[in-house]
């Protein structure tokens, strides 16, 4: 979905970051618009979680990043630490790939949502930070929130711990949501019913969402855009329409072909990924 608005909620430009004498992501640009979901694509070490951290600031202090990360017109890079704080959690949020190591174990689910909330708004009481915490829980589909409110992490499903993880990122209502292979260590039922789930909080919050995975198949059902990237560079951007009907680099071509469908044929093997 286009914004109306010319400026874009998100703008990269000329993004570097580099370990050492190791490039992991080599000068790319890219935008999110207000509403809008792109998908970061490509294989592990392709360079994408590298370039979610770097939105939120939260590589090492090793890393060396160089370019332009603007958020509603603000230049991140080079926010003091303190306003960065402000927007981590708040106006930029992030679900993570694993729920059970983003979760804290010895901590009830219902104190953990309610940190997030309690870190951006110290002067609400109890009572309305329970009621909060009960309305996000609701919202994400945890069922029985009054009961399960004080169960810790390990008496949830696979699945209802990453309903968890965004009932925190999403409780500071952020105007950028970032997911990180938010539905790699789920099964294919509770990845359809996460992924609906992301669709339907998007369209409920106006939420721009930077969805990163590996799996074209995932990313067909919740982008407006794909970006896809190979070595730490972007080799193809366009909308999802074009790009799954008319790829145009080979690298892309290749991952579409790796993705088994109902018309693949059994007998031959699956395509082998590019490696130039």
């Amino acid at each position: 979905m286009e914004s109306m608005n010319s400026a874009p909620l998100l703008e990269v430009r000329d993004l570097t970051i580099a370990f050492g004498q190791y490039p992991a992501v080599k000068s790319i640009s890219f935008h999110i618009n207000e509403g809008e979901t792109l998908g970061l694509v490509g294989e592990s070490g392709s360079g994408k979680s590298a370039t979610s951290l770097a939105t939120l600031r939260l590589l090492p202090a090793t890393a060396q990043v160089s370019g332009s990360i603007a958020f509603a017109g603000e230049e991140l890079l080079k926010l003091p630490e303190e306003s960065m704080r402000r927007h981590r959690g708040r106006s930029i949020a992030m679900i993570f790939q694993e729920p059970m190591t983003a979760l804290n174990p010895s901590m009830r689910i219902g104190r953990q949502i309610a940190e997030a909330l309690q870190a951006h708004h110290p002067a609400l009481s109890r009572h309305e930070l329970q009621q909060r915490v009960l309305a996000s829980m609701r919202e994400v589909g945890l069922p029985d929130p009054e009961r399960r409110i004080g169960d810790y992490p390990h008496q949830f499903s696979g699945g209802q711990r990453q309903r968890i993880l965004i009932a925190m990122a999403l409780i500071n209502r952020p105007r950028l949501l970032i997911a990180d292979e938010p539905t790699t260590a789920l099964d294919v039922t509770v990845q359809a019913q996460i992924l609906h789930l992301l669709n339907d909080l998007r369209r409920t919050h106006n939420l721009s969402m930077l969805f990163i995975s590996h799996d074209l198949a995932v990313v067909s059902q919740v982008a407006d855009r794909v970006a896809v990237m190979q070595h730490g560079e972007i080799v193809e951007q366009a909308s999802a329409e074009v790009l799954f009907r008319h790829p145009q680099h080979p690298y892309t071509r290749s991952l579409l072909a790796a993705a088994p469908t109902m018309q693949t044929d059994r007998s031959r093997p699956l395509a082998a990924m590019v490696n130039p």
